[in-house]
Protein backbone atom coordinates (compact mmCIF):
# COMPACT_ATOMS: atom_id res chain seq x y z
CA UNK A 1 0.00 0.00 0.00
CA UNK A 2 1.86 3.51 -1.10
CA UNK A 3 2.64 5.81 2.16
CA UNK A 4 -0.09 8.21 2.27
CA UNK A 5 2.58 10.80 3.32
CA UNK A 6 4.61 10.65 0.40
CA UNK A 7 1.40 10.99 -1.43
CA UNK A 8 0.51 14.56 0.06
CA UNK A 9 4.24 15.43 0.25
CA UNK A 10 3.75 15.10 -3.77
CA UNK A 11 0.41 16.53 -3.86
CA UNK A 12 2.39 19.55 -2.09
CA UNK A 13 4.75 20.07 -4.01
CA UNK A 14 2.12 20.33 -7.43
CA UNK A 15 1.07 22.81 -5.29
CA UNK A 16 3.76 24.79 -5.34
CA UNK A 17 4.85 24.38 -8.74
CA UNK A 18 1.78 24.78 -10.63
CA UNK A 19 1.32 28.62 -9.74
CA UNK A 20 5.06 29.24 -10.63
CA UNK A 21 4.08 27.52 -13.98
CA UNK A 22 0.77 29.72 -14.34
CA UNK A 23 2.72 32.83 -13.97
CA UNK A 24 5.01 31.88 -17.05
CA UNK A 25 2.25 31.28 -19.14
CA UNK A 26 0.06 34.07 -18.77
CA UNK A 27 2.39 36.64 -20.02
CA UNK A 28 -0.53 35.97 -22.79
CA UNK A 29 -3.45 38.15 -22.14
CA UNK A 30 -5.81 35.30 -23.74
CA UNK A 31 -4.28 32.80 -21.78
CA UNK A 32 -4.35 34.42 -18.48
CA UNK A 33 -8.52 35.50 -19.56
CA UNK A 34 -8.95 31.81 -19.98
CA UNK A 35 -7.82 30.40 -16.38
CA UNK A 36 -9.19 33.68 -14.67
CA UNK A 37 -6.33 36.03 -13.42
CA UNK A 38 -7.65 38.68 -15.99
CA UNK A 39 -10.77 40.19 -17.57
CA UNK A 40 -12.21 41.66 -20.52
CA UNK A 41 -15.09 43.74 -20.66
CA UNK A 42 -16.68 42.97 -24.03
CA UNK A 43 -19.03 40.32 -22.99
CA UNK A 44 -19.91 42.25 -19.39
CA UNK A 45 -22.74 44.32 -18.44
CA UNK A 46 -20.77 47.28 -17.77
CA UNK A 47 -23.04 50.89 -17.08
CA UNK A 48 -20.46 53.58 -16.06
CA UNK A 49 -16.58 53.45 -16.32
CA UNK A 50 -14.40 56.46 -14.17
CA UNK A 51 -10.90 56.88 -14.33
CA UNK A 52 -7.80 58.46 -11.93
CA UNK A 53 -4.40 58.32 -11.83
CA UNK A 54 -2.00 57.84 -9.15
CA UNK A 55 1.48 57.91 -8.28
CA UNK A 56 4.24 55.10 -7.48
CA UNK A 57 4.17 53.66 -4.55
CA UNK A 58 2.19 55.17 -1.55
CA UNK A 59 2.09 58.38 -3.70
CA UNK A 60 -1.99 58.09 -3.94
CA UNK A 61 -4.14 60.12 -6.16
CA UNK A 62 -2.30 62.51 -8.56
CA UNK A 63 -5.12 65.20 -9.87
CA UNK A 64 -2.14 67.43 -12.09
CA UNK A 65 0.82 66.46 -13.80
CA UNK A 66 4.15 68.59 -14.31
CA UNK A 67 6.17 68.65 -17.56
CA UNK A 68 8.19 66.38 -17.98
CA UNK A 69 6.09 64.14 -14.88
CA UNK A 70 4.31 60.65 -15.10
CA UNK A 71 1.49 59.04 -13.44
CA UNK A 72 -0.40 55.65 -13.59
CA UNK A 73 -3.94 55.22 -15.06
CA UNK A 74 -6.40 53.64 -13.25
CA UNK A 75 -10.14 52.77 -14.50
CA UNK A 76 -12.80 51.41 -12.29
CA UNK A 77 -15.64 49.93 -14.30
CA UNK A 78 -19.54 49.56 -12.83
CA UNK A 79 -21.91 46.68 -13.37
CA UNK A 80 -25.46 46.07 -13.81
CA UNK A 81 -25.84 44.51 -10.41
CA UNK A 82 -22.94 47.29 -8.60
CA UNK A 83 -19.99 45.45 -9.13
CA UNK A 84 -17.00 47.35 -9.53
CA UNK A 85 -13.70 46.06 -11.72
CA UNK A 86 -10.55 47.43 -11.41
CA UNK A 87 -7.84 47.76 -14.15
CA UNK A 88 -4.69 45.33 -13.71
CA UNK A 89 -1.28 47.17 -12.86
CA UNK A 90 -1.57 50.28 -11.13
CA UNK A 91 -5.06 49.87 -9.94
CA UNK A 92 -4.09 45.64 -8.91
CA UNK A 93 -7.36 44.50 -10.38
CA UNK A 94 -7.95 42.00 -13.06
CA UNK A 95 -9.56 44.31 -15.79
CA UNK A 96 -6.62 44.58 -19.55
CA UNK A 97 -6.25 47.93 -20.41
CA UNK A 98 -7.23 46.21 -23.60
CA UNK A 99 -11.13 46.79 -22.88
CA UNK A 100 -10.57 50.69 -23.43
CA UNK A 101 -10.35 52.44 -27.08
CA UNK A 102 -8.01 55.44 -25.60
CA UNK A 103 -7.78 59.08 -27.80
CA UNK A 104 -5.08 61.06 -25.14
CA UNK A 105 -4.60 65.64 -25.96
CA UNK A 106 -1.44 66.45 -24.97
CA UNK A 107 -0.26 63.50 -22.97
CA UNK A 108 1.23 60.24 -23.94
CA UNK A 109 -0.26 57.14 -22.76
CA UNK A 110 2.28 54.03 -22.32
CA UNK A 111 0.66 50.09 -23.10
CA UNK A 112 0.63 49.74 -19.14
CA UNK A 113 -1.19 52.65 -18.50
CA UNK A 114 2.04 55.25 -18.02
CA UNK A 115 0.63 58.55 -18.26
CA UNK A 116 3.66 60.95 -19.05
CA UNK A 117 3.51 65.20 -19.87
CA UNK A 118 6.10 66.27 -22.28
CA UNK A 119 8.54 68.49 -20.95
CA UNK A 120 8.74 71.10 -22.29
CA UNK A 121 6.22 73.35 -21.27
CA UNK A 122 5.44 75.55 -24.77
CA UNK A 123 3.44 72.63 -25.46
CA UNK A 124 0.74 72.52 -22.55
CA UNK A 125 0.91 76.23 -21.29
CA UNK A 126 -2.43 77.35 -20.61
CA UNK A 127 -4.39 74.81 -22.25
CA UNK A 128 -5.73 71.32 -20.04
CA UNK A 129 -4.38 67.47 -20.92
CA UNK A 130 -6.89 64.98 -21.03
CA UNK A 131 -7.94 61.21 -21.91
CA UNK A 132 -10.92 60.40 -23.54
CA UNK A 133 -12.03 56.73 -22.18
CA UNK A 134 -14.18 54.32 -24.62
CA UNK A 135 -15.14 50.78 -23.45
CA UNK A 136 -14.54 48.42 -25.82
CA UNK A 137 -18.04 46.35 -26.55
CA UNK A 138 -19.79 49.43 -25.10
CA UNK A 139 -19.57 52.43 -27.33
CA UNK A 140 -22.27 54.33 -24.97
CA UNK A 141 -19.93 54.16 -21.96
CA UNK A 142 -17.33 56.18 -22.14
CA UNK A 143 -15.60 58.78 -19.93
CA UNK A 144 -12.88 61.85 -19.95
CA UNK A 145 -10.65 62.82 -17.59
CA UNK A 146 -8.92 65.51 -17.23
CA UNK A 147 -5.08 66.43 -15.98
CA UNK A 148 -4.08 69.61 -15.18
CA UNK A 149 -1.11 70.90 -15.26
CA UNK A 150 1.18 72.36 -12.58
CA UNK A 151 4.59 74.45 -12.07
CA UNK A 152 5.22 73.95 -8.30
CA UNK A 153 7.71 71.29 -7.94
CA UNK A 154 11.56 71.28 -8.22
CA UNK A 155 12.80 71.54 -11.73
CA UNK A 156 16.22 70.47 -12.62
CA UNK A 157 18.46 71.63 -15.86
CA UNK A 158 21.22 69.20 -15.86
CA UNK A 159 24.15 70.06 -18.11
CA UNK A 160 27.15 68.51 -16.16
CA UNK A 161 30.07 66.62 -17.59
CA UNK A 162 29.72 62.98 -17.63
CA UNK A 163 32.15 60.90 -15.37
CA UNK A 164 34.90 58.85 -16.79
CA UNK A 165 34.70 54.83 -17.68
CA UNK A 166 36.56 52.88 -15.16
CA UNK A 167 39.48 51.25 -16.75
CA UNK A 168 39.79 47.50 -17.48
CA UNK A 169 41.30 45.24 -14.76
CA UNK A 170 44.36 43.75 -16.27
CA UNK A 171 44.15 39.46 -16.55
CA UNK A 172 45.34 37.46 -13.99
CA UNK A 173 48.81 35.86 -15.09
CA UNK A 174 48.95 31.65 -15.66
CA UNK A 175 50.09 29.90 -13.14
CA UNK A 176 53.14 27.74 -13.58
CA UNK A 177 52.62 24.10 -14.87
CA UNK A 178 53.96 21.68 -12.65
CA UNK A 179 57.56 19.41 -12.29
CA UNK A 180 57.64 15.87 -13.75
CA UNK A 181 57.73 13.38 -11.18
CA UNK A 182 60.77 11.22 -10.70
CA UNK A 183 60.34 8.04 -11.69
CA UNK A 184 63.23 5.52 -10.75
CA UNK A 185 65.43 3.45 -13.20
CA UNK A 186 65.35 -0.35 -13.78
CA UNK A 187 68.75 -2.31 -13.20
CA UNK A 188 68.85 -3.92 -16.71
CA UNK A 189 70.48 -7.21 -15.27
CA UNK A 190 68.63 -7.70 -12.03
CA UNK A 191 65.43 -6.19 -13.49
CA UNK A 192 64.96 -4.40 -9.93
CA UNK A 193 63.91 -0.80 -9.42
CA UNK A 194 67.17 1.47 -9.07
CA UNK A 195 67.55 4.60 -7.38
CA UNK A 196 65.26 7.52 -7.54
CA UNK A 197 65.96 10.70 -9.80
CA UNK A 198 65.70 14.31 -9.17
CA UNK A 199 62.17 15.92 -10.07
CA UNK A 200 61.95 18.41 -12.42
CA UNK A 201 61.66 21.50 -11.40
CA UNK A 202 57.87 23.98 -11.56
CA UNK A 203 57.39 26.37 -14.38
CA UNK A 204 57.43 30.16 -12.91
CA UNK A 205 53.82 31.74 -13.05
CA UNK A 206 53.23 34.32 -15.67
CA UNK A 207 53.22 38.05 -14.87
CA UNK A 208 49.23 39.63 -14.37
CA UNK A 209 48.31 42.63 -16.91
CA UNK A 210 48.77 45.95 -16.15
CA UNK A 211 45.09 47.48 -15.28
CA UNK A 212 43.67 50.01 -18.29
CA UNK A 213 44.11 53.96 -17.45
CA UNK A 214 40.84 55.59 -16.06
CA UNK A 215 38.82 57.94 -18.64
CA UNK A 216 38.44 61.12 -18.12
CA UNK A 217 35.60 62.64 -16.92
CA UNK A 218 33.77 65.02 -18.97
CA UNK A 219 33.86 69.05 -18.63
CA UNK A 220 30.83 71.48 -17.13
CA UNK A 221 28.95 73.18 -19.99
CA UNK A 222 28.99 76.68 -20.75
CA UNK A 223 25.34 77.51 -19.58
CA UNK A 224 23.36 80.32 -19.84
CA UNK A 225 19.70 80.87 -18.03
CA UNK A 226 17.19 83.66 -19.05
CA UNK A 227 14.56 84.12 -16.17
CA UNK A 228 10.87 86.41 -16.71
CA UNK A 229 7.51 86.74 -15.57
CA UNK A 230 5.21 84.85 -17.70
CA UNK A 231 3.02 87.38 -19.55
CA UNK A 232 0.09 88.01 -17.81
CA UNK A 233 1.04 86.88 -14.60
CA UNK A 234 2.50 88.24 -11.24
CA UNK A 235 4.46 84.97 -9.78
CA UNK A 236 4.74 82.18 -12.70
CA UNK A 237 8.38 82.36 -14.48
CA UNK A 238 9.52 81.49 -18.11
CA UNK A 239 12.87 79.87 -17.85
CA UNK A 240 15.15 78.95 -20.72
CA UNK A 241 18.86 77.24 -20.29
CA UNK A 242 21.37 76.76 -23.27
CA UNK A 243 23.98 74.60 -22.46
CA UNK A 244 27.19 74.40 -25.04
CA UNK A 245 30.41 72.74 -25.01
CA UNK A 246 29.71 69.19 -24.09
CA UNK A 247 28.68 67.60 -27.09
CA UNK A 248 24.56 68.24 -26.42
CA UNK A 249 23.88 71.40 -26.79
CA UNK A 250 20.45 72.27 -26.51
CA UNK A 251 17.58 74.76 -25.37
CA UNK A 252 15.50 73.56 -22.04
CA UNK A 253 12.24 75.65 -21.08
CA UNK A 254 10.43 75.86 -17.94
CA UNK A 255 7.74 77.47 -16.81
CA UNK A 256 8.03 77.82 -12.70
CA UNK A 257 5.38 78.80 -10.05
CA UNK A 258 7.29 81.03 -7.49
CA UNK A 259 4.85 79.70 -4.60
CA UNK A 260 6.41 76.09 -4.17
CA UNK A 261 8.63 75.52 -7.61
CA UNK A 262 12.06 75.92 -8.72
CA UNK A 263 14.73 75.11 -10.75
CA UNK A 264 17.93 73.94 -10.07
CA UNK A 265 20.78 74.07 -12.56
CA UNK A 266 23.97 72.01 -12.92
CA UNK A 267 27.28 72.20 -15.05
CA UNK A 268 29.73 69.87 -12.74
CA UNK A 269 32.56 68.34 -14.66
CA UNK A 270 32.18 65.04 -14.45
CA UNK A 271 34.52 62.54 -12.24
CA UNK A 272 37.38 60.84 -13.85
CA UNK A 273 37.13 57.49 -13.77
CA UNK A 274 39.11 54.50 -11.74
CA UNK A 275 42.16 52.43 -13.33
CA UNK A 276 41.86 49.09 -13.42
CA UNK A 277 43.18 46.69 -10.99
CA UNK A 278 46.60 45.02 -12.08
CA UNK A 279 46.22 41.57 -13.07
CA UNK A 280 47.06 38.82 -9.77
CA UNK A 281 50.44 36.94 -11.03
CA UNK A 282 50.35 33.11 -11.61
CA UNK A 283 51.79 31.01 -8.84
CA UNK A 284 54.53 28.96 -9.78
CA UNK A 285 53.85 25.50 -10.58
CA UNK A 286 55.04 22.73 -7.64
CA UNK A 287 58.41 20.87 -8.13
CA UNK A 288 57.98 17.22 -8.89
CA UNK A 289 58.63 14.50 -6.43
CA UNK A 290 61.79 12.83 -6.99
CA UNK A 291 65.98 12.51 -5.03
CA UNK A 292 65.69 15.41 -4.54
CA UNK A 293 62.56 16.74 -5.14
CA UNK A 294 62.45 19.69 -7.64
CA UNK A 295 62.09 23.13 -7.06
CA UNK A 296 59.03 25.29 -6.83
CA UNK A 297 58.55 28.13 -9.78
CA UNK A 298 58.66 31.46 -8.79
CA UNK A 299 54.98 33.17 -8.86
CA UNK A 300 55.17 35.66 -11.36
CA UNK A 301 54.73 39.60 -10.60
CA UNK A 302 51.66 41.50 -10.10
CA UNK A 303 50.09 44.15 -12.38
CA UNK A 304 50.31 47.59 -12.21
CA UNK A 305 46.92 49.40 -11.16
CA UNK A 306 46.03 51.55 -13.67
CA UNK A 307 45.84 55.76 -13.46
CA UNK A 308 42.44 57.35 -12.36
CA UNK A 309 41.30 59.34 -15.12
CA UNK A 310 41.33 63.33 -14.84
CA UNK A 311 38.49 64.98 -12.85
CA UNK A 312 36.65 67.44 -15.97
CA UNK A 313 36.46 71.32 -15.41
CA UNK A 314 33.38 72.90 -14.16
CA UNK A 315 31.24 74.53 -16.25
CA UNK A 316 30.33 78.50 -16.20
CA UNK A 317 26.82 80.05 -15.71
CA UNK A 318 25.66 83.26 -16.61
CA UNK A 319 21.94 84.08 -15.71
CA UNK A 320 20.52 86.87 -17.38
CA UNK A 321 17.15 88.45 -14.76
CA UNK A 322 14.28 91.06 -15.77
CA UNK A 323 13.99 93.45 -13.41
CA UNK A 324 10.53 92.36 -13.34
CA UNK A 325 11.94 88.87 -11.85
CA UNK A 326 14.42 90.43 -9.64
CA UNK A 327 12.59 89.17 -6.76
CA UNK A 328 11.80 85.92 -7.47
CA UNK A 329 15.76 85.06 -8.49
CA UNK A 330 15.62 82.79 -5.28
CA UNK A 331 14.14 80.34 -6.77
CA UNK A 332 17.35 79.58 -8.43
CA UNK A 333 19.99 77.75 -7.19
CA UNK A 334 23.16 76.79 -9.13
CA UNK A 335 26.13 74.44 -8.92
CA UNK A 336 29.39 74.11 -11.31
CA UNK A 337 32.30 72.36 -9.43
CA UNK A 338 34.53 70.12 -11.20
CA UNK A 339 34.77 66.37 -10.71
CA UNK A 340 37.02 66.67 -8.00
CA UNK A 341 34.24 68.84 -6.22
CA UNK A 342 36.83 72.14 -6.08
CA UNK A 343 34.06 75.43 -7.09
CA UNK A 344 34.29 76.22 -10.45
CA UNK A 345 34.03 80.33 -11.62
CA UNK A 346 31.36 82.40 -9.53
CA UNK A 347 28.19 82.19 -11.43
CA UNK A 348 27.50 85.78 -13.18
CA UNK A 349 23.73 87.38 -12.92
CA UNK A 350 23.39 90.40 -15.15
CA UNK A 351 19.82 92.63 -14.68
CA UNK A 352 18.44 92.88 -18.14
CA UNK A 353 15.48 93.00 -20.27
CA UNK A 354 14.53 89.83 -21.07
CA UNK A 355 11.61 89.18 -23.70
CA UNK A 356 9.41 86.93 -23.84
CA UNK A 357 10.83 83.17 -24.16
CA UNK A 358 7.82 81.90 -26.14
Amino acid sequence: MADPSSHNASLRAGQVVLPITLVALVACSDLAVLVGLRTRLDKLPVTSISASLVGKGAAGAVTALAPGASARLVIVATTQDGKQLVTAGAGHGKVLLDSFVFTPNLVQLGKRGKVSLPADPRLSDGKVASIHIATVGHPDVVTDLDIAVRYDVAFVANFSGSGGMNGVDGNNGLDGSPGADATPSIDPTTGLPGPVGPGGNGGDGGAGGNGGNGWDGAPGAAVHVWLRLKPGSDRVLQAKVTGKGTGDARDLYYLIDAKGGSLKVTADGGSGGEGGAGGRGGRGGPGGVGNPSGLSGRDGTRGFDGWRGNDGAAGTITVSVDPAAQQFVSILSLSNRSGSGRPGPAPIFMNEPVPPLW
